[in-house]
């Protein structure tokens, strides 16, 4: 049984939001951002194509479900000390532990190799160069900067290349929808019950509410900390509540950018795409190559180049949450903040999933089918995992007196009953 925290104050640790806002946010921001993979994009795009405008409401619907989960698993990184797969290690069996570590690399890898192929695809089609270069050499690049780069530095880099997704709302602006449209299908849910229709609301929920994300979140909490001196455990355990209304702020601006993005991306594409009846698109690679004569040069390029810098964001976050997890599974030394020689086994399991994705993409599976079902593939497992964030953060063995709130218990189940409920549909409409 884990040793409950101590949720002592760490007047050592100059608040975030003390340094201003934006160079005040940290793991939420990224974690929001890279929510928005090309995998996500892909899934906004076929939707947005597919069905028009109607799907716009789900980016409302879905803020605070994916906020409040979102939330759970920085409050347990801050009062644990300790990453998801670290808090799953102490207080649950080896076959959960491994069971939650095995879907989550799974999932990851076969992402990664979505991201990657993407990326590549996309570039191919703006330079006239193979995909296989390109796939190959992101590949590279990404590897090098977790492996030989410092935590700080990554986390710095991460958060200005946020900034590139601003190009999906620049790219709707120059779509030049029918707003009046757009509001409605906003504020008025429209559901189908189509497998088509199902499977793409899975698919949008998996890019939003994402394993990878769950793991994530609670690491880079803890890499925080590390950050500011407290390197053992002890001295991780606890939290004060300005610290974490600190990391509340921080979820909520990441999700919300996150769900702006996917907003901005579906209006888009249902602008332009659906209003001119190309409905069949698969990826957003089509997407981008049907927008230039309807939108123009302006948007075809904004839509292509936030589709790479998405992947140079969101690729080393599915890499990095695998690593974390099973490191912390396998009680070995892992932290972006080391260096390689210090936590080998962490680095070699960033080199095995980097390289697992590209094996997918060059063993011949297809990229463009890989972005869109490794998003469904990530809604179906999310609910078990977010079951057990639910149980952890709601144990007060697990968080003391900093256990969840009753709103955040009750955000986090309907997640669980909404995800699990779109699953079902999918399965049961399936052809």
């Amino acid at each position: 049984m884990a040793k409950s925290p101590v949720n002592k104050p760490k007047s050592d640790v100059v608040p975030r939001s003390s340094r201003g806002f934006f160079s005040g946010l940290g793991p939420g921001l990224i974690t929001g951002a890279a929510d928005d993979d090309p995998s996500g994009i892909s899934t906004y795009s076929v939707t947005g194509a597919a069905f028009g405008y109607a799907p716009l409401w789900t980016a409302l619907f879905s803020f605070p479900l994916m906020t409040a989960v979102q939330i759970m698993c920085a409050r347990l990184g801050m009062v644990t000390g300790q990453g998801l797969a670290g808090v799953i290690r102490s207080q649950y069996s080896k076959w959960i532990l491994w069971g939650a570590c095995f879907l989550l690399v799974v999932a990851n890898t076969v992402n990664i190799g979505a991201d990657l192929g993407g990326m590549g695809k996309v570039t191919e089609m703006v330079t006239g160069i193979k995909a296989m270069y390109w796939t190959s050499l992101y590949g590279v690049l990404i590897g090098s900067l977790l492996i030989w780069s410092t935590y700080d530095t990554i986390a710095r880099t991460f958060k200005w290349l946020t900034l590139v997704l601003f190009a999906y709302v620049a790219a709707a602006v120059l779509a030049k929808p029918d707003w009046g449209a757009v509001v409605r299908a906003t504020l008025i849910p429209h559901v189908e019950m189509s497998s088509e229709y199902w499977a793409t609301l899975v698919g949008i929920f998996g890019t939003t509410i994402s394993p990878y994300l769950f793991f994530w979140q609670a690491s880079e909490e803890v890499e925080e900390e590390r950050k500011e001196g407290m390197v053992t455990l002890k001295q991780r355990q606890g939290t004060t509540q300005a610290a974490l209304k600190q990391s509340r702020n921080d979820v909520m601006t990441g999700m919300f950018f996150s769900n702006l993005i996917m907003y901005f991306i579906i209006l888009t594409t249902a602008a332009t795409l659906h209003a001119h009846g190309k409905t069949s698109i698969t990826t957003a690679q089509d997407a981008a190559e049907a927008l230039r004569p309807l939108a123009g040069k302006g948007a075809y390029w904004l839509f292509s180049l936030g589709l790479i810098g998405a992947g140079m964001l969101g690729v080393p976050v599915l890499a990095g949450s695998s690593a974390y997890a099973v490191a912390e599974a396998a009680r070995w030394r892992g932290s972006l903040s080391d260096r390689p020689k210090r936590a080998r086994n962490f680095y070699v399991v960033i080199a095995a999933g980097l390289a697992l994705g590209l094996a997918l993409d060059f063993a011949g599976f297809n990229a463009v089918s890989m972005l869109f079902w490794s998003a469904v593939l990530n809604g179906v497992l999310a609910p078990p995992l977010i079951v057990i964030v639910l149980l952890l953060t709601n144990d007060k063995k697990v968080m003391g007196a900093r256990k969840n709130p009753r709103l955040l218990s009750v955000l986090g189940w309907i997640t669980v009953v909404v995800m699990t409920s779109a699953t079902v549909a999918m399965f049961a409409t399936w052809k």
